[in-house]
């Protein structure tokens, strides 16, 4: 089990990171590793999680990723339309079953945060935002889970 962000990994490297490629808009590769090409951020990180784990002797366990999303407040990109497009794309991605450059083909279980926002979580005003509704039960954008 994983919690993979895509944001946290964009907002700390903007130099390097297109914000694109954190939200899977790249059309074309833009990381290529051992001769997988990686067109969002979200495989390469996954991906990155089973290097590590098969160094360490844990080859072929199936990850679950326990958490992904994107704030709709609170920072420059943290914005209603990129938390939408993020969330809608990371749907679809995970229901074509297309699996990541490492294990094409091997679905990706996965898990958004959150269902609501949390108007008075402590932390950064990003980590208020996250939820696909606002605590009165309002959707905060639309989201579709069909692929």
């Amino acid at each position: 089990m994983a919690n993979i962000y895509p944001y946290f990994s964009y907002i700390g490297n903007k130099a390097y990171i297109s914000l694109d490629y954190a939200l899977f808009r790249s059309t074309c590769t833009v990381v290529e590793d051992e001769g997988r090409s990686y067109i969002n951020l979200f495989d390469a990180l996954v991906d990155t999680l089973l290097s590590a784990m098969e160094d360490l002797g844990y080859a072929n366990i199936p990850l679950i990723v326990t958490e992904s999303g994107w704030p709709s407040g609170g920072a420059d990109v943290a914005t209603i339309d990129n938390a939408r497009v993020y969330n809608n794309n990371l749907i679809r991605h995970v229901l074509s079953n297309a699996g990541t450059p490492k294990r094409p083909g091997t679905s990706i279980e996965t898990y958004i945060f959150a269902l609501f926002n949390e108007n008075r979580k402590a932390g950064d005003e990003t980590e208020r935002h996250f939820g696909l509704f606002y605590p009165n039960q309002q959707s905060v954008y639309s989201v579709n889970f069909t692929p």
